[in-house]
């Protein structure tokens, strides 16, 4: 989804990356919309709201990620990884957010870096579980701080009680349609 900017928008000087409007100030709705519709398609849309708000919000932790030396891919994964003993590729791949091919490269490294550690499943010799070290945890616990005080800069308008529900129905939706195909498709949202 393309990020729209009003046309004569002049960047400020004391922000890195500028803040889209919201798209209903810059789009009006095409003549041929549905009736009624006071928004544009995808300033409507559950999945396009979603994905912009993950991609704005995100983006904006993932400079700090970088500013502490670690790869955007380095930190979902380690965040992925704290608070668990050891979980499959598989899962730390839907976990994370990336293709198992990919994970597998830098799971290479990370091992090699002493951040994680992979083991042999137990009872399946096909699944290989992977786990984040004392070194690696001890790494990202800075990160996992900021990251929560970057949450709660994005969460703060809104107040504690609508955020814990915004939470709440964020988990539920991911719960109702965990089960749902992966998308092959290699595009995002």
């Amino acid at each position: 989804m393309e990020t729209r900017r009003h046309a004569n928008a002049v960047p400020t000087a004391r922000k890195t990356t500028p803040t889209p409007p919201s798209p209903s100030s810059t789009v009006t709705p095409a003549a041929d919309a549905a009736p009624g519709a006071e928004h544009p398609f995808v300033d409507d849309y559950l999945p396009a709201l979603l994905a912009l708000a993950s991609q704005l919000i995100s983006s904006e932790f993932h400079a700090v990620a970088r500013s502490h030396g670690f790869s955007v891919s380095e930190w979902r994964v380690l965040a992925s990884l704290a608070g668990f003993d050891a979980i499959s590729t598989g899962q730390l791949a839907q976990i994370s957010l990336m293709k198992q091919p990919t994970l597998t490269r830098l799971l290479d490294r990370m091992v090699r870096d002493g951040h994680v550690e992979r083991l042999d499943h137990d009872g399946d010799r096909r699944v290989t579980l992977v786990r984040i070290t004392p070194a690696g945890a001890c790494t990202v616990a800075k990160l996992m701080e900021l990251a929560r005080e970057h949450e709660h800069r994005v969460l703060e308008p809104f107040g504690l009680a609508r955020a814990e529900e915004l939470k709440a129905t964020l988990r539920r939706m991911i719960e109702l349609h965990a089960h749902a195909p992966a998308d092959e498709s290699g595009d995002d949202a």
